[in-house]
């Protein structure tokens, strides 16, 4: 999956207004150079595999996923079922986020019950684990006798590299340390998400990390990992191309979450702000510090990143 010059850089779905806008949309991403387009998992935005089937399609060489599933939502039989179905008509490329979820409101719609972090979390690795064990059995033996019959052959993933060499690459994002510890055991993609829940105010009240608490992140979870071989990926808050660093820090303190100065703005890499050959220095320098190779921008800023897609590759051997 990795490309020549060792990045992907991907972006996520914002909005579905129609067929025709969702399939222009999905072809000027992979036009401007994205490596893969990510579908959400929230609600009130489209279901998620039907997006990445659907972009999928619309496109030739893009990568598809999500980022991320809210594994509480889900039954691993029936998440795995979607998956391997939206593997096999995705020809092999999709990629599996999962995460434990957030957002208090959106379980207290879908009427699941919201419980702590650690058990929202528990749920997540044994969903990892139930769906890598479907994979393996290579089908299930209940309906051998009907697939005998009719010539049918087990619906089974395209790819062999996640969920313990048995389906699609499995990314696992988040934060703390219980999601990143689980992250490092099973997933091929870690994801840094860059925000934690500010302490005493309600679910889904978010801060960015500063540069130094993505030091830490990286560091506990490498430290988790061993030696396996790890995709590191980090998701972006903001892109902004200017000529005026400073001004626009300045413009957004406060709004990223208590004590954050300019200078955490500038310094973080969860945000991005300068000209297309700052940004593309930060890119750079996010590799040598923190080990980022996949770059994940939200939608509204990908026509804004594009540029620095360019003069990262142009920059890089």
């Amino acid at each position: 999956m990795a490309t020549s010059d060792g990045f992907r850089f991907s972006t996520n779905i914002f909005g579905l207004r129609s067929a025709a806008d969702f399939t222009a949309m999905c072809k000027h991403v992979e036009e401007l150079g994205y490596d893969t387009l990510f579908a959400t998992d929230h609600l009130g935005g489209g279901a998620p595999f039907q997006l990445a089937v659907a972009a999928a399609q619309a496109t030739s060489r893009l990568r598809v996923g999500t980022l991320v599933l809210n594994a509480p939502f889900w039954n691993p039989a029936l998440l795995a079922r979607e998956i391997v179905t939206a593997d096999v008509l995705t020809d092999g490329r999709l990629e599996v986020g999962l995460g434990a979820g957030h957002m208090k409101w959106e379980f207290d719609e879908a009427g699941i019950a919201w419980e702590g972090f650690g058990t929202r979390t528990d749920r997540m690795t044994v969903t990892i684990a139930e769906i890598s064990r479907i994979f393996a059995a290579g089908g299930y033996p209940q309906r051998r006798a009907l697939e005998e019959h009719f010539g049918l052959k087990p619906l089974l993933p395209v790819q062999l590299r996640g969920f313990g060499g048995y389906g699609p690459p499995l990314l696992v994002a988040g934060t703390g340390d219980r999601v990143l510890r689980t992250a490092a055991a099973y997933a091929d993609i870690v994801g840094i998400a860059g925000t934690r829940q500010v302490a005493g105010q309600p679910p889904g009240t978010f801060r960015l990390c500063t540069a130094t608490e993505a030091d830490e992140r990286v560091a506990f979870a490498r430290s988790c990992a061993g030696p396996r071989a790890i995709e590191w990926q980090v998701l972006v808050q903001l892109v902004r191309v200017t000529d005026d660093r400073r001004a626009v820090a300045e413009e957004l303190a406060g709004q990223y979450g208590p004590g954050m100065s300019p200078l955490d703005l500038l310094q973080t890499p969860f945000m991005l702000i300068g000209t297309v050959e700052e940004i593309a220095a930060q890119v750079l320098a996010g590799r040598e510090r923190y080990g980022f190779t996949y770059y994940t921008v939200h939608g509204p800023f990908a026509e804004e990143f594009a540029p620095v897609i360019e003069r990262v590759r142009a920059s890089t051997p």
